[in-house]
């Protein structure tokens, strides 16, 4: 019924674009609403899918969740998924304690990864999947306090898979200490515009103005990394 009429209301405004948009936006939010619970039901999921994930078990419980609930919203056609591990359940934040900091942390999300990966490939998403494991910086390579170590924004790593991404690779080095890059350094720009290019995008093309200017999303410097793709 409340179709029909919005029909008829975009019938008699003689179509207007903006209003179709907003209609069209109403009906995903009612599709998302009435999808979601059944996306959301792990009980769905076999024993043994659940197992492979580590749900139920810990100290995988939570992040294996997390990481099946991500492979039924790709599944149910969610395009963009965000899979968060962070403050304050967990903390990769060792500025005391690395070692043992580390190997909790790993412990968590080690089987869940692994898993999520198998998944995907097994019901063949994976190579239309884009799977990126990232942070915003890494750790010095020399001890900070009670043998922790302090944030460094100068040397990282970050792992891709999936879609378009060629596998079992590494690029670029740093040097001995792992304080900086030392070869084929990736910076911010060239990351964005590789996942772009992935995504279909033009990142020359993605621009956004400021002061009367336009501005490339990846700044005048990103290159897409191309020997890192299928």
């Amino acid at each position: 019924l409340l179709a029909r009429h919005n029909r008829d209301h975009l019938r008699r405004s003689g179509g207007d674009a903006r209003l179709e948009a907003r209609l069209a936006s109403f009906e995903m939010a009612y599709r998302m609403q009435a999808e979601a619970p059944v996306v959301m039901d792990l009980g769905r999921e076999t024993k043994a899918t659940r197992k492979m994930y580590g749900v139920d078990e810990e100290p995988t419980d939570e992040y294996g969740r997390q990481c099946l609930l991500a492979r039924r919203l790709l599944e149910a056609g969610v395009r963009f998924v965000q899979v968060n591990y962070s403050y304050p359940r967990n903390y990769w934040d060792a500025h005391g304690g690395l070692r043992k900091n580390h190997a909790d942390n790993a412990a968590k999300v080690d089987q869940p990864v692994a898993a999520f990966l198998n998944d995907l490939k097994a019901r063949g998403m994976l190579e239309d999947t884009l799977v990126i494991f990232a942070t915003e910086f890494g750790r010095t390579p020399a001890a900070q306090g009670t043998d922790g170590r302090d944030h460094h924004p100068h040397a990282f790593s970050i792992w891709l898979a999936g879609g378009g991404i060629r596998g079992g690779i590494a690029y670029g080095q740093t040097d001995e200490f792992g304080y900086y890059v030392s070869d084929k350094m990736v910076t911010m720009p060239d990351f964005h515009a590789t996942v772009l290019h992935l995504l279909g995008l033009d990142h020359e093309r993605l621009t956004y103005e400021h002061a009367g200017n336009e501005f490339r999303l990846t700044e005048v410097s990103g290159e897409v990394v191309r020997e890192i793709l299928a």
